[in-house]
């Protein structure tokens, strides 16, 4: 057992906090303002060899280990939320489950270019009537000859008005239920697809969030990701995945609210005195380092299963649900801190608050990972190994 960060790590830790310090802190107050999001940090996080941080070099990527990419994961929402659901998206739910599931065709045409950044890959499970309850999904794929026709809707999507590729899931045998759904790797450009932005939420405004539409798409049979009926298989996968780099993301927003907190505490004084000085402040900064180390460990441990080519759904699980929630209650706890001032975009404490809603609601609500947790717990609930599964790292 090692806690120890490698120096590859340290480093990569450093790039990370630079890049966010001199490409979005001085930018996300207007951004968030404005709801606009900047697509450029996408490529230049490509040119850092961010976007495919643990793809094997082979398929274009760093070739790290998975916990390289919890770093980046943290350190990007220490800037904002926005950021890292994008490297979320594409490389926790898009890419790696390309890595898992894909064929080598599938590989070299999709994972190649998005590891290196050339190409940006989204995720469509969602729908308006299908959200925890996954197989409550309307989406259709009906197989005409060579290709299948993909008909449907998907809405929350990340990066609906950016990505090049989406990995969408629908019915191919309504009949089977959830073991009816497929996979497949759909294309911005092809005739009937359509998307529209989201406005008006209550948080992660910096980021591009919306809907997918499908209109009679034909997608080639070589586009379906894994064998038909194995979608709700891929797309509890992919959500070990992207709950993982969610989790890690929540470690960064629990560390962006204590630096900001701790640094209020020093400039703030009541009472003739630091309010860092006061017992019940000092009590909501003890909080949040708590939820930082916790969280961290958490995190950590789960990305360590997956270095070593192991099932993590209930530790990832876990990981998501706690994190999240200290996430949410440190920028709770640092608006407090900041009083007034904290009800401001003049402190980003506020944006924290407002970001931190949603990964307590997306890929697994707090309420479906308790009921989760408690199942493992009572033994009503135990994980088998799939036939495909993520790829250990190869550096271990």
């Amino acid at each position: 057992m090692d806690f120890n960060f490698s120096e590859e790590q340290t480093m990569l830790r450093t790039t990370v906090r630079n890049f966010v310090d001199k490409e979005i802190m001085p930018n996300i107050a207007d951004w968030d303002r404005e709801g606009k999001f900047d697509p450029s940090i996408m490529k230049k996080l490509a040119d850092l060899g961010l976007m495919g941080v643990c793809i094997p070099e082979r398929y274009g990527g760093s070739g790290m280990d998975y916990n390289s990419l919890a770093i980046v994961c943290e350190e990007l929402e220490r800037g904002d939320t926005a950021f890292r659901t994008s490297v979320s998206v594409h490389t926790g739910l898009n890419s790696m489950s390309i890595l898992q599931w894909g064929t080598e065709q599938q590989k070299e045409k999709y994972l190649i270019p998005q590891a290196k950044g050339e190409q940006v890959g989204a995720f469509g499970l969602t729908e308006p009537g299908a959200g925890s309850d996954v197989s409550a999904l309307q989406s259709t794929a009906v197989k005409d000859g060579d290709h299948y026709v993909l008909n449907g809707q998907k809405t929350w999507i990340s990066l609906c008005d950016t990505a090049d590729n989406f990995l969408v899931f629908a019915y191919t045998d309504k009949d089977s239920k959830h073991h009816g759904i497929s996979a497949f790797i759909v294309e911005r450009t092809w005739e009937g697809f359509s998307s529209k932005a989201t406005k008006g939420k209550l948080g992660i405004r910096a980021g591009n969030t919306g809907e997918l539409f499908f209109d009679n798409v034909k997608v080639p049979k070589e586009n379906l990701l894994g064998e038909e009926g194995e979608g709700f298989k891929i797309a509890m996968a992919s959500l070990d995945n992207g709950r993982f780099t969610v989790a890690a993301g929540a470690v960064g927003q629990i560390r962006a609210c204590l630096e900001a907190s701790v640094k209020y505490c020093h400039e703030r004084e009541t009472f003739g005195k630091p309010i860092g000085k006061h017992q019940l402040v000092q009590r909501m900064i003890a909080n949040m380092e708590a939820g930082l180390q916790m969280s961290s460990l958490l995190v950590y441990r789960a990305g360590e299963l997956k270095n070593e080519g192991k099932r993590n759904t209930r530790e990832t699980s876990i990981a998501k649900w706690q994190a999240c929630d200290f996430a949410n209650k440190a920028a709770d706890d640092a608006v407090q801190v900041h009083g007034a001032y904290g009800y401001s975009d003049e402190y980003p404490v506020e944006r924290y608050l407002r970001n931190s809603k949603a990964p307590v609601i997306y890929e697994g609500t707090r309420e479906v990972h308790t009921l989760m947790q408690a199942d493992y717990v009572l033994g009503y609930r135990q994980d088998k190994q799939l036939n495909k599964m993520l790829p250990a790292w190869e550096g271990k």
